[in-house]
């Protein structure tokens, strides 16, 4: 009983030290110092389950091309400008969400989770050669986003397809 006991006393202290952990940030992570649009290219996928790209499919031997690819999002009425400013108001909606870069042809938000303060950072590119919205969503921390930056993106994608 006393070790059940010893335990529980752990576990609830650790708990407590990760809550406090995330008030403070400890579980936010760096951004990625090599973010933005590099000859026509966003951020390669993470090597591990916890980002996609509308772009995977350029990196044909990359392990989570699969896992990675997602669509990329249509223009509205056929403009770039006035489809990235659509988009800049759906991000600036979402709880959690931080528009931290905007140019005419390029958005960069901070997406935080609510309990333990988990930063993703999400990219949105007009590509000109296709004539559609690059995006990129990815976990800065972890192997494994359990789905969540693909269900941000589509949740992403449907709001600002109903603008």
């Amino acid at each position: 009983m006393g070790l059940l006991k010893a335990l529980l006393y752990g576990l609830l202290a650790l708990v407590f030290v990760v809550l406090i952990g995330a008030r403070f940030g400890w579980l936010s992570g760096r951004p990625p110092s090599d973010l933005g649009v590099t000859q026509g290219y966003l951020k390669p996928p993470s090597l591990t389950r916890n980002s996609v790209s509308s772009q995977a499919g350029l990196y044909p031997d990359h392990p989570q091309r699969a896992h990675a690819l997602i669509p990329p999002l249509p223009l509205k009425h056929g403009d770039a400008t006035a489809s990235l400013r659509t988009l800049a108001t759906v991000l600036q909606m979402q709880p959690g969400m931080t528009l931290v870069k905007q140019r005419p042809d390029y958005l960069y938000a901070q997406a935080q989770t609510r309990w333990l303060r988990f930063v993703d950072d999400l990219e949105f590119w007009f590509n000109p050669a296709r004539g559609v919205i690059e995006v990129r969503s990815a976990s800065r921390l972890g192997r494994e986003d359990a789905g969540l930056n693909r269900r941000r993106l589509e949740y992403i994608r449907a709001a600002y397809l109903r603008q």
